[in-house]
């Protein structure tokens, strides 16, 4: 079926395809044809060809509300994050994602940028869409509270990647007070005494515990910082933040980082002003996104078990939405630390 002239058009905008429609032309009944549709053996492989064929041919989208209505559920979960961009959270993603849709469902996400409103906001359509569940990294400034009232109006959660102390929601993240500590006592190790810390924001649970985890290692050490730069978490900060740390005296020789995407920034700020990353200064990250091996120098980082938080999101929220307990209450994922070129 083709579209010719501008008439065809208006007609295709205002019509929906409906399953009676798909039935009607097909000569079966609307069960049949729903059942084909989702590919379900109890219909001949060559009924759900034909079904499928014709359902690609005239357009036909899934009624999901209408659907959902039937079944109760929408097969869909919201994901919150702060940061689409981060390729950290785009590994999260994928790992939610493959594993919730070997069960049917589908995830949309949503980006509050650390914003609390929007987070509310976010929410509350994606509860006026019935989405099945959602998976939140928490907004600086959520409380227990936020989340709790999320849940008491029936709707699933599971937190990632930051903690919100006193929830009642399961929450899976890496241990980032360990993680940060280890990364630090190499630098140490390496006979680093002028080290600088750079980004993280302090009132989440990740920037506050590995702000933790760098300062342990220093104080065993009977170390001080030579700077502490928080509220960073942008390539950008980072750039500014190596402009900074040029002018001090005494200049650190190492500068470990909340994440990889601030030590990108460091590194090309240092590079810039004639300060080799790797040889004349070591610089350290945090997560081992896509791009950190390949970066010149390769970064030495932590692997932050991007993927193995995102599965267990996935396992804990199908779990509350199949009315089950969840296989965990709160879930520290081991850090692994990874040393290259950066650290010279």
């Amino acid at each position: 079926m083709t579209i010719d002239n501008k008439d065809d058009l208006r007609r295709f905008r205002r019509r929906r395809v409906t399953l009676s429609q798909l039935a009607a032309q097909l000569d079966v009944s609307t069960a049949t044809v729903s059942l084909a549709l989702r590919d379900n053996p109890a219909v001949s492989a060559e009924t759900r060809k034909k079904v499928q064929a014709l359902a690609q041919e005239m357009g036909y989208i899934y009624n999901r509300q209408a659907a959902s209505l039937r079944t109760a559920r929408t097969d869909i979960v919201g994901v919150v994050v702060h940061d689409v961009l981060n390729p950290y959270f785009a590994q999260v993603f994928r790992a939610v994602e493959s594993e919730l849709e070997k069960h049917g469902f589908t995830i949309l996400i949503c980006n509050h940028r650390d914003d609390i409103a929007r987070q509310r906001n976010f929410v509350q359509v994606l509860q006026q869409q019935n989405a099945d569940g959602l998976v939140i990294c928490p907004s600086v400034g959520t409380t227990s509270a936020d989340i709790d009232s999320i849940m008491r109006t029936g709707t699933p959660v599971t937190v990632i990647c930051r903690d919100v102390d006193g929830s009642a929601a399961p929450s899976v993240r890496g241990d980032d007070k360990r993680g940060m500590y280890e990364i630090t006592r190499l630098l140490i190790d390496k006979g680093h005494t002028d080290i600088a810390y750079v980004g993280g924001i302090r009132y989440t649970s990740s920037g506050r515990d590995r702000h933790a985890g760098f300062i342990k290692a220093m104080d065993e050490a009977g170390l001080t910082p030579v700077a502490d730069l928080p509220e960073l978490m942008t390539q950008s900060d980072g750039r500014k933040a190596a402009e900074h740390l040029a002018g001090l005296t005494p200049r650190p020789t190492a500068v470990a980082c909340f994440n990889d995407i601030i030590a990108f920034g460091v590194m090309s700020g240092f590079t810039r002003l004639g300060i080799k990353p790797g040889s004349d200064i070591a610089v350290t990250g945090y997560d081992d996104v896509d791009g950190s091996s390949s970066w010149t120098p390769a970064l030495t980082t932590v692997q932050n078990g991007s993927e193995e938080i995102g599965r267990e999101a996935a396992h804990a929220i199908l779990a509350l939405i199949l009315g089950q307990d969840p296989p965990f209450e709160h879930r520290l994922i081991a850090p692994q630390l990874t040393v290259r070129d950066s650290s010279g």
